[in-house]
């Protein structure tokens, strides 16, 4: 099975191809902004920010979530199992940080790290991929 990294990678090498074909459709422009993410260097410094003055997990946790409220830009729309959904905002509970996905009057909360992002992300959108980097 390929991770996420592999997965991204092969689609940033195939709408390459696509572009040496010819101009890039808004659509896949959107995508490739979509899939690109910060470099390592970039990475390390968020996850500096946000963890500087933590001592455990659950505080370094939370200063990921402070990151993410100061910086993700909510609302936005976006697919979850194939539904158009809002995303209103965030929260922390059980030391995961979750976003609040909204559709009518329904709600439901989703871990961050298993939602689907719209092409082009919203603004601050790095602040997951910096979260995600500091689980590995």
């Amino acid at each position: 099975m390929f991770g996420e990294r592999e997965v991204g990678l092969a689609a940033m090498a195939r709408l390459a191809l696509a572009a040496q074909a010819g101009p890039l459709s808004p659509a896949l422009r959107a995508i490739l902004v979509a899939v690109r993410s910060p470099n390592r260097g970039a990475l390390e410094a968020m996850v500096a920010e946000a963890t500087v003055d933590c001592y455990n997990d659950s505080e370094c946790v939370t200063g990921f979530y402070t990151m993410l409220d100061e910086h993700l830009d909510v609302p936005f729309h976006t697919r979850v199992l194939g539904a158009q959904v809002t995303v209103s905002g965030i929260d922390l509970t059980d030391d995961h940080i979750v976003v609040i996905c909204t559709r009518g009057r329904s709600r439901q909360r989703i871990r961050i790290l298993d939602l689907p992002l719209p092409a082009p992300p919203p603004d601050g959108a790095e602040w997951i991929e910096a979260y995600r980097h500091w689980l590995r």
